[in-house]
């Protein structure tokens, strides 16, 4: 019993570490757009997130029990499992979070979980129609169905201020910003802390501490939402860079559209049960406003990684799952080993991130590459004077100086012979 009591402890730490990982990987999809308008300073925008965060873990408990009791079969699942799976998630977010790449927090957990699963007990232990209808569908079609609504909505903004002062549309908007920024943190909270809580319960369940079938104990709750409230607030500095500037150049119109359509979905997805993707989510939310408003673009470079980043979550996941699951089924010495390469790895990440630091302070000073321009632009591009003050202009001007004008004929010289 006192094993089962020590491995249960390291299980449910490893399941706060993973959830404080989940905030900090995410912050970015509550705040990323608020702070590349300037709607709010950065640190004040995460500290306001991180509260609606905690605050929306209480509101439901319908994702924490897809996540205990739908994803895969409870008979049979040893706490061990459940490690391994936490492994690979926490792994995969530290990956991407370090090469700054929206990736799904949720996606990571998910396929962790089913790996390791598939590693203990084989296929039968994975429900397929749960993780058909509940995670791949609506990993899908979340991001469409949010940038459409997202693109929409952000031509009706344009339209609707079409006739009013610019600078009092984009200051109305970044109140706007604020709020519709408070939603999606809150709805983030309602989704993703959740995702703890019942990885949690799912642990207490195997272990047997808790009967098949429960729900999650308050105290699982509040340490899910505390957690993911902490790592919220430290802010995920590369991601949220990639967010708010990597993809397209928001206006605050923009942000607006993009932060309301994602908040409204996310809402939704909780209600129904649905263990969504709030990355997926808020990425197909501002792509679709980028593309909302007349001469936005998006940056298909940077979502090309992206999305391949997103097919590479839930196989990646499950892979360092299913490897971890086999050498902590070993005993106790194998699971030591398992938490001894996540402490190394986790180390190893942070001390190669301290390389190239960013934080709250440059979050939002970053070059991108310019997309490939198409036959018609670089046609007009050819033949349109450069602006004035810009490269261009300024190399035009210093080649004029450059290269010495006509030297003019003096009128009372005589006039060169005639050629015979």
């Amino acid at each position: 019993m006192e094993h089962i009591t020590l491995l249960l402890a390291i299980v449910v730490v490893t399941a706060l570490v993973f959830d404080f990982t989940n905030g900090f990987h995410d912050t970015a999809n509550a705040m990323a757009t608020t702070i590349s308008t300037g709607a709010l300073k950065p640190k004040t925008a995460v500290a306001m997130s991180a509260v609606l965060n905690l605050a929306g873990a209480f509101l439901s408990v319908e994702v924490a029990k897809t996540i205990s009791k739908g994803l895969v079969n409870e008979e049979g699942i040893q706490p061990e499992v459940i490690l391994a799976a936490l492994v690979g998630a926490i792994l995969w977010n530290l990956v991407t979070w370090l090469v700054g790449l929206p990736s799904s927090s949720s996606h990571a957990l998910m396929g962790g979980l089913i790996g390791a699963t598939v590693a203990s007990i084989g296929v039968s232990g994975v429900n397929g129609e749960v993780v058909v209808t509940k995670v791949l569908i609506p990993a899908v079609a979340a991001p469409i169905v949010a940038g459409i609504a997202s693109m929409l909505a952000a031509k009706l903004t344009y339209k609707i201020g079409a006739r009013t002062d610019e600078k009092d549309t984009a200051k109305g908007y970044r109140v706007g910003q604020i709020a519709s920024a408070g939603l999606v943190s809150l709805a983030h909270g309602t989704n993703d802390a959740q995702k703890t809580m019942g990885i949690i319960t799912l642990a207490l369940v195997a272990g047997g501490a808790l009967a098949p079938g429960s729900n999650p104990p308050v105290w699982v709750i509040v340490s899910a939402g505390l957690a993911i409230a902490l790592g919220t607030y430290l802010g995920g500095w590369r991601i949220i860079r990639t967010m708010g500037k990597g993809l397209t150049d928001l206006q605050p119109q923009q942000g607006f559209a993009a932060q309301t359509s994602a908040a409204t979905t996310i809402l939704a997805s909780s209600h129904l049960g649905f263990s969504l993707s709030t990355t997926h989510v808020v990425s197909g939310g501002v792509m679709g406003a980028g593309l909302g408003r007349k001469g936005g673009v998006v940056r298909w470079s940077t979502a090309t990684r992206m999305f391949v980043a997103w097919g590479l979550t839930l196989p990646a996941a499950g892979l360092v799952g299913a490897g971890a699951e086999y050498v902590a089924r070993q005993g106790d010495w194998g699971v030591y080993v398992v938490a001894a390469f996540l402490i190394a790895s986790c180390v190893g990440i942070w001390l190669v991130s301290r390389r190239q630091v960013v934080d709250h302070n440059n979050v939002n000073d970053v070059e991108t590459d310019a997309e490939a321009a198409g036959v018609v632009t670089t046609a007009i591009a050819a033949v349109t004077p450069p602006p004035a003050g810009s490269v261009a202009a300024v190399a035009d001007e210093a080649l004029k100086t450059t290269i010495p004008a006509p030297v003019p004929t003096d009128p009372a010289a005589p006039p060169a012979p005639a050629a015979v």
